[in-house]
């Protein structure tokens, strides 16, 4: 039966207590334990019952202790200076951005997400993307960016997990209850909610939008459950990354033309549009559209403008995992969208075809992402090099290393994942800067102030409560299962508060092998058994409903945590999600990370461990490699990788246990009289001073506005002032170039003819280039010069500029540049003309390179050697 009428019952707050409401609906508690110690203080055990949701708690708690709260002068005092600290973090002008004078007047920056992970009252997550993109928003309040991220708000978020009695994991999928959740209604300017509409195969879908505050920044939160829509239409943002592929390719739309449009209804038309991978690239084209229809732009013109702003993050390693859609599927959805390109459905699905011309090939997410973006980054610098090699045919010609993709490499928003002790910790030793200024190197150099016994006792603390957690866990299913008294009872001796505590919590993918540990069951289980030395190890994590060898892994680690040999030594923690990580990051010893190289795009979850004191112990992939170092933690074998999977899980296996057996254990054991690890503690302090000033998300959310947001939206700015001037300007020599390219020819290259030169020599090369027309303005030349690898590749090179040295009767042009010989060996050299033009961003357009070695559609840079 549907209501009549609906409406929302909010809490009745005595006067006194009225702020609680703002608090209750801004997610900084989530980072904040003094907001949270103001909500147990009203009632400790609510608090728990509502899962640390505050908005449930103020509507469940009692009037009459609603009354007692608004005359204790405890609380009433804690209210008060809770009050005055987050007035003062919102009203701050200290921030890093309102510092940086000059960037002052810039514009909104749309931060697209398919998932946040902001609390886990908020359960629109699944996994490391989601936490990523809340960590991102978090320091963006930090820094006080003026940011607001744009997602979907699932009815019912992702899975919850549970086991059955075989160990197999089975799912159930709650509702989400919006109004029971930091949420509320995004307003327009006339006060009425906002509902925007949308074209979608042949009607008009509604698209509510809701508003979460983190901190200074908003959330923006697109929902298709709406009366007024039909019921297949209200199911789209139902379930995150579950449904068909038709489900996903509405999802998108709704995220990426929805979400364009919930921002210019709210008055926020984005200077700058961040898409956090590319399940948001659509955006793109509704950013095209605008621009057409608002300021009269072609369709080149309009995307020469969107790109200028537009930022592409990709977080795969693998072309498996990203979104494609057929023809069928895109004309559903696009049919509209075509006619005001004046495309076929051809030119549509070329934009996003990996060969564009090629008929049958799906519209892929990620091409069209790095089409439709001039700024593009991997998450990690391996993951950098991965996606250049990875889309490196896009850009034909172009050598591997200079792919117009760079790295941004993740980080964590380390006041949310570090425990409640080592905060007090750093807040005694480190002073508040710590969390300020988490990227600030220096403050971090004062953790050698923390006496060892002390970093010891606040480590064990958080084991200690790690354990407890875990076994209330396990204890709270036990009960909802009818087990026994006895059963329940035994819980008490699952994990042992002292021993060495291996954590491992991650997506159950298989490519993330996790179950490598447990490959040598007689070795390991030595490890778990020894009496003077005991290791443990707790898992948790989730595979995706379809996936069934990531449940089979499951499976495994389930059905060996219960042999009786190892029962309580090896647990797996059901239902994994932001509390439950919070728990393992702080109070295991090893965080153990074993994927095969290079699948791990970055991973932030070993970033959250070490910021807790906990040391690495991972393969030489995503962030770890380029982090890893003496005494920061331990490495799995030298980065090298295997054509056979069985016989790289053999060798990695044997190296986990080879570095447990030798030089972990022995060293986690290693004792003084006062029962002190003292070099392992030696350890824990490097680790926190050579990656929590690094791996954060404050100097991640830096590097993306230093070297992205603003560089983006001056670019946009420059382009469109004077009525698109620029723009205009862009596409016009775009075509030019087009037109022109088939006819640039590299005519001759003159060296000198020595076969050996001196260290502090140059040699000078001289090149003749047909310019079809075009002026030696309008095109750089370029020696390019490096090492001749023994497969007579040029490598290490680096792009030397030729200038004009004169023209010839017949139209052409020398260009003349020396290479300066700087070290000793075999080098070589190629000559190479790329297009140039000031707004360019990078010289490297698809298509519009050549080579001296060039036979029209060769383009590979093979060398004149010297």
């Amino acid at each position: 039966m549907r209501p009549h009428h609906s409406f929302s019952v909010v809490p009745q707050l005595p006067r006194s207590l009225e702020r609680l409401r703002e608090l209750a609906w801004n997610f900084r508690f989530s980072w904040d334990p003094a907001t949270v110690d103001l909500f147990r203080m009203m009632d400790a055990a609510l608090w728990e019952e509502c899962q640390h949701n505050p908005v449930p708690f103020l509507g469940n708690i009692s009037q009459q202790r609603l009354e007692q709260c608004a005359v204790d002068d405890a609380i009433l005092a804690n209210l008060q200076k809770v009050w005055n600290d987050y007035s003062r973090y919102l009203a701050s002008n200290q921030t890093w951005f309102a510092k940086s004078g000059e960037l002052s007047n810039r514009g909104t920056i749309a931060y697209f997400s398919a998932e946040f992970g902001l609390a886990t009252c908020l359960p629109i997550y699944s996994g490391g993307l989601g936490v990523l993109a809340g960590d991102h928003l978090k320091s963006a309040s930090d820094l006080g960016i003026p940011l607001m991220g744009v997602g979907l708000l699932y009815q019912r978020g992702y899975f919850r997990q549970y086991l059955n009695s075989e160990g197999w994991q089975q799912e159930s999928y709650p509702a989400n209850d919006f109004h029971n959740m930091p949420l509320r209604a995004a307003r327009g300017r006339n006060g009425e909610e906002v509902v925007i509409q949308l074209p979608l195969e042949g009607t008009t879908l509604h698209v509510k939008v809701w508003r979460a505050e983190v901190g200074r920044v908003s959330l923006l939160l697109l929902d298709t459950n709406v009366p007024q829509n039909e019921p297949r239409m209200r199911t789209i943002t139902s379930d995150l990354y579950g449904g068909d592929s038709d489900t996903r390719l509405r999802q998108e739309y709704v995220l990426g033309v929805g979400g364009m449009r919930a921002l210019v209804a709210l008055g926020k038309t984005p200077e700058v549009c961040h898409m956090n991978e590319g399940h948001s690239a659509f955006l793109a084209l509704e950013r095209i559209r605008m621009f057409m229809v608002e300021h009269h732009l072609s369709f080149t013109e309009a995307m020469i403008a969107s790109a200028a702003s537009t930022i592409f993050t990709t977080h795969t390693p693998v072309h498996a995992a990203i979104d494609q859609f057929n023809d069928a599927q895109m004309e559903l959805i696009f049919a509209e969208w075509r006619k005001v390109f004046g495309f076929s459905l051809a030119q549509l699905m070329d934009l996003g075809r990996e060969k564009p011309g090629v008929e049958g090939l799906p519209f892929n997410m990620a091409v069209f992402a790095l089409r439709a973006s001039d700024f593009r980054n991997g998450v990690s610098r391996l993951h950098g090099k991965v996606s250049q090699r990875m889309w490196n045919y896009l850009w034909p010609g172009v050598p591997e290393h200079e792919v117009p993709i760079t790295s941004v490499t993740n980080g964590i928003h380390t006041q949310t994942w570090i425990s409640r002790e080592m905060r007090e910790l750093l807040d005694s030793y480190l002073g508040p800067r710590w969390a300020r200024d988490a990227a600030d190197q220096t403050v971090w150099e004062a953790v050698e102030k923390i006496p060892a016994e002390v970093l010891w006792r606040t480590h064990e603390g958080q084991r200690q409560r790690l354990v407890s957690y875990v076994r209330n866990r396990i204890a709270e299913r036990l009960e909802k299962s009818n087990a026994t008294v006895h059963e329940i009872a035994g819980v008490s001796d699952i994990l042992n508060t002292g021993a060495l505590t291996i954590g491992f919590a991650r997506r159950f993918a298989p490519y993330k092998r996790g179950n490598l540990i447990l490959r040598d069951p007689k070795r390991l289980l030595a490890l778990l058994t020894n009496s003077k030395t005991p290791v443990q190890i707790v898992f948790a994590g989730k595979a995706h409903p379809r996936d069934e060898a990531g449940k089979k892994l499951v499976e495994e680690i389930v059905r060996y945590s219960r042999l009786p040999e190892v029962k309580g030594k090896v647990v797996f923690v059901e239902d994994y999600d932001m509390d439950v990580a919070a728990h393992m990051v702080q109070g295991v010893d090893i965080w153990l990370n074993n994927p095969r190289r290079p699948l791990e795009a970055s991973g932030t979850s070993g970033m959250k461990a070490s910021a807790n004191g906990a040391l690495h112990l991972s393969i030489l992939d995503g962030w770890w490699d380029e982090a890893a170092g003496s005494h920061l933690g331990w490495s799995i074998g030298q980065g090298e990788t295997y054509i056979d999977s069985d016989v790289q899980d053999a060798i990695e296996s044997s190296a986990i246990y080879d570095l447990l057996e030798n030089e972990i254990v022995p060293l986690f054991y290693d004792r003084g009289r006062d029962g002190i690890p003292r070099e392992w503690i030696r350890m824990m302090k490097e680790a926190m001073k050579g990656l929590c000033p690094v791996f954060n998300t404050n100097r991640m959310v830096h590097d993306y506005a230093t070297r992205f947001y603003f560089p983006a939206s001056s670019r946009g700015a420059r382009l469109t002032e004077n009525g698109h001037q620029g723009t205009r300007e862009l596409g016009e020599w775009k075509k030019r170039m087009a037109d022109a390219w088939p006819h640039i020819a590299i005519l001759e290259i003159n060296g000198s003819e020595a076969t050996e030169l001196l260290v502090g020599q140059a040699l000078t090369v001289r090149a003749r280039v047909a310019l079809a027309g075009l002026g030696p303005g309008e095109l750089e030349v370029q020696i390019y010069a490096g090492q001749v690898s023994p497969e007579g590749e040029i490598i290490d090179a680096e792009a030397i500029p030729m200038i004009p040295s004169e023209d010839s009767e017949d139209g052409t042009y020398w260009f003349r540049g020396e290479i300066p010989c700087r070290a000793t060996g075999h080098r070589g050299y190629q000559v190479r003309v790329l297009p140039y033009h000031p707004n360019l961003i990078s010289p490297f357009v698809p298509g519009l390179i050549r080579w001296g070695s060039d036979k029209i559609s060769d383009s590979a840079p093979r060398p004149v050697h010297v």
